[in-house]
């Protein structure tokens, strides 16, 4: 994590802007050595839904066949 100055991010906002964008990393912006704050690279929404949580499930084993386990509900 990037740690500038208030004067220096005054200076040279726009380069800044475009380092986050490209690298993705984080600029805390200090004003007399106290972190006032964060430069972050904004959070990019896909331009359609369908597909967009591709990858997010992991398949662990077969959730369709019979556990072999009765339930409470059945006993009775």
């Amino acid at each position: 994590m990037r740690v500038i100055k208030a004067s220096e991010f005054k200076a040279k906002c726009l380069k800044i802007m475009d380092e986050v964008a490209a690298t993705g990393k984080t600029v805390v912006i200090t004003k007399t050595g106290i972190p006032i704050t964060e430069l972050v690279p904004a959070k990019r929404r896909p331009e359609s839904l369908f597909g967009a949580m591709k990858g997010s499930v992991t398949y662990m084993g077969d959730v369709i066949s019979s556990i072999d386990e009765e339930w409470e509900a059945e006993r009775e």
